[in-house]
């Protein structure tokens, strides 16, 4: 063989290796369709499950939206499910999360249910970002086409999660550094801010902002002063994050900002003089944009470095590891 037909050969072998990378890398993308055949009922028993836990608990609904918020630490991997195990310690009792995070008895009935009709298929972390959907949408929030074909983490992190997910007491910058830090810019930490039109905060996570904060509506804090002593007395009592429609999803939440009535410090910095003034006052005049911004933020958030191919594995429960 000549050497100009060595070198021929060589570039049509390098040719058929990256196309076979090409699309091996193609074949493991999430896709809307990924349970179409292993287990056609998967959405349908999830969704159910969600529907039913939210009918009996609206609350439930801001609940499970913050839970898939609080899973992409390591990327939408079902991490934040996990317990502590002699191996590692988890997520659920970092700062963000201690005493904080709920639903995950809802998410184990829903691994429970589709377990029952398609065994070892559907993972943790397709159920997370299912469960967002249907919650949104439960409430009158908009709905996304999630993309799935996720697989379940074998590790949590701790120190990750107290590393990178917001807290209440942050300011503008810390977030829009931790939102950027997982590829996701100031207007889609906005608009993901958003899913505070719904749910409630313990008062210790609000207290600091109704005593000693400025911008603040006066008669608002007085009012929230009622439940959340100055003390150390009362530190779990809830309170609304949108005290005007508290369990209906909507952009009251914007507008409560616009007011001076957000409830963490959190949320009120979004509208402060910074940069996302225009943002908030963009999303309190239109509630379409605000839907439609939000479900493709929640598209693009699921989508954070998942696990998929033979990465991960699928748990049999979603607390542990198999």
């Amino acid at each position: 063989m000549t050497s100009s037909s060595k070198f021929a050969w060589i570039a049509i072998a390098m040719f058929f290796a990256l196309f076979s990378l090409k699309h091996c890398q193609a074949y493991y993308d999430l896709t809307p369709n990924y349970y179409d055949y292993a287990c056609p009922q998967a959405l349908s028993t999830i969704r159910t499950v969600i529907r039913d836990a939210i009918a009996k608990e609206r609350r439930m609904a801001a609940s499970l939206i913050r839970l898939h918020f609080h899973d992409f630490v390591q990327g939408c991997d079902g991490s934040v499910l996990l317990k502590d195990t002699p191996w590692f310690t988890g997520e659920q009792t970092a700062l963000p999360n201690n005493n904080s995070i709920r639903g995950m008895e809802i998410i184990d009935a829903a691994k429970r249910a589709v377990e029952a009709v398609c065994p070892g298929v559907v993972s943790c972390a397709d159920i997370l970002s299912l469960a967002a959907r249907d919650s949104s949408e439960y409430v009158d929030g908009p709905t996304w086409t999630v993309k799935l074909g996720r697989r379940d983490s074998t590790t949590a992190s701790r120190d990750l999660a107290e590393a990178d997910l917001p807290i209440a007491f942050e300011n503008l910058d810390v977030l829009i550094g931790k939102f950027a830090k997982k590829g996701l810019d100031a207007k889609e930490m906005v608009v993901l801010s958003g899913a505070h039109t719904i749910g409630q905060a313990q008062c210790v996570t609000f207290r600091n902002r109704i005593y000693n904060e400025t911008n603040i509506d006066p008669g608002f804090a007085i009012h929230r002063r009622r439940g959340c002593p100055s003390d150390n007395a009362g530190i779990g009592n809830l309170a609304p994050l949108d005290p005007v429609t508290q369990n209906t999803f909507d952009n009251k939440y914007y507008k409560n900002l616009m007011h001076k009535r957000g409830l963490l410090h959190s949320d009120q910095v979004l509208f402060n003089g910074g940069e996302t003034d225009g943002i908030v006052a963009a999303y309190s005049r239109d509630s379409s944009a605000f839907y439609a911004d939000f479900a493709a933020a929640m598209v693009k958030m699921g989508n954070i470095n998942p696990l998929t191919g033979s990465s991960g594995q699928i748990r049999k429960i979603c607390s542990a590891i198999n």
